[in-house]
């Protein structure tokens, strides 16, 4: 049985306890296949209007479970009456047995709930290289009453993580007030394309799949896709997010994310998703610090990201948060090896709001020993300008990453994964 570790010092102060959502019904169950004496199975039983949208990994090598579930999201025109999870394994790289084992438990899922098979998505998460073991499973599934709460929900899908990951919001629907509640897992393996990262989001309002679906991407993009504890992106990561139809914008059906009855909503579900992220960030492995990085003067967005997630990834910046070292050299060089334009003679730096370098070079008058005080902290920030404004290109690219520190702690722990 996998070891447990201290609480991560950056985690929060009270959990959040999100009240049931509409006729949302979780059931946590405990199989035994992999953690004793806790919960390690998540049963999600959703009502029949229901419309799911999802992002997964862009890994090469994506788990059984993520493959079924891309493909039973096409198969059910983004229709779901189910979400299936296990804890502990990760169904990847398993080859025939793992993706069996994936559609033997969406089956039973289905048949116990009275849904099409393909009305059931699966996500599984923890060790690689492991055939999934479905009688576990599927024993701890007949005792699914869907009485969970929020919390017990999100406790059930941890692996690594000290401390349950939830949020909520609520966001005006045309006449209505909607609730948006999320749970997400991740700790290491940690660098989200789309971390070990899974994430559900769950609305009571109703929206068509199609605008479920660019609704997430643009969140995803500005949260989970903006996170890393250690540049490793996962086999597994699936992120969901579920309308289950029960409330309705007044008026004309929405048909795009251009609709402006969908800004609140829109605002609301960038938050759930951006606490959601920095709870994955503060709850690295081993981590005792949490970067937050701002680019800005890149080409694009997307340019500014990778700029963030080149400093934020770079074990050199990483160890120098850890020991509280200001050696903001490794910044620069973090910048220069992320392959995106900026200028040299045109680079400013700033740590904790002091201003380190601007035009290319050390301020005049540096004084160090206010930024080592601020890296002393267990919150460091980092705001970059890279100046890529060069000719036609207007260097208004901008993005925020929430990063960990790189300490032994992340050693030890995935030293003893397994043992």
């Amino acid at each position: 049985m996998p070891q447990e570790f201290p609480a991560s010092p950056l985690s929060p102060k009270k959990i959040a306890k999100p009240k049931q959502l509409g006729k949302l019904r979780l059931s946590a169950l405990a199989s035994g296949a992999r953690y004793k004496g806790r919960d390690d199975v998540l049963l999600v039983a959703l009502p029949k209007d229901s419309t799911v949208a999802g992002v997964f990994t862009q890994s090469k090598m994506p788990s059984a479970a993520v493959d079924l579930s891309k493909a039973n999201l096409r198969a059910a025109k983004g229709r779901a009456r189910a979400i299936l999870v296990n804890a502990g394994n990760a169904n990847a790289f398993t080859g025939k047995a793992g993706a069996q084992a994936a559609v033997v438990t969406a089956k039973a899922v289905a048949e116990k709930l009275g849904c099409k098979a393909d009305e059931v998505l699966v996500a599984s998460t923890g060790v690689i290289g492991e055939v999934l073991e479905t009688a576990p499973i599927l024993k701890a599934l007949a005792k699914a009453e869907g009485k969970s709460d929020f919390q017990a929900a999100a406790r059930a899908i941890m692996t690594t993580d000290t401390f349950p990951k939830l949020a909520s919001a609520t966001a005006k629907f045309g006449k209505e007030t909607v609730t948006l509640t999320g749970i997400a897992k991740g700790s290491g393996m940690i660098a989200p394309d789309m971390a070990t990262m899974l994430a559900f989001v769950f609305t009571d309002a109703a929206l068509p799949s199609a605008v479920l679906q660019k609704l997430l991407s643009q969140a995803n993009s500005a949260s989970f896709n903006c996170v890393t504890v250690d540049s490793d992106t996962s086999t597994s990561d699936t992120c969901l997010l579920v309308a289950l139809g029960e409330k309705k914008i007044s008026g004309a059906a929405v048909k795009s994310t251009e609709d402006k009855r969908l800004i609140a909503f829109q605002k609301a579900l960038s938050a759930v998703m951006q606490n959601l992220a920095q709870q994955v960030a503060r709850d690295g492995e081993g981590i005792t610090k949490l970067m937050t990085i701002d680019v800005a003067g890149a080409e694009n967005d997307a340019a500014a990201r990778r700029i963030g997630l080149a400093i934020g990834n770079s074990p050199l910046v990483k160890t120098a948060i850890a020991g509280a070292d200001a050696n903001w050299g490794r910044i620069v060089m973090a910048i220069g090896k992320s392959g995106e334009k900026a200028e040299r003679d045109r680079l400013a730096i700033s740590i904790g709001g002091i201003k380190v370098a601007r035009s290319g070079k050390v301020v005049p008058g540096y004084q160090e020993a206010p930024v080592v005080r601020h890296m002393k902290g267990k919150e460091i920030s980092i705001a970059v300008n890279v100046g890529a404004n060069k000719g036609k290109i207007k260097g208004k690219g901008k993005a925020r990453i929430w990063a960990s520190d790189l300490t032994h702690g992340y050693i030890s722990i995935n030293a003893d994964y397994r043992s």
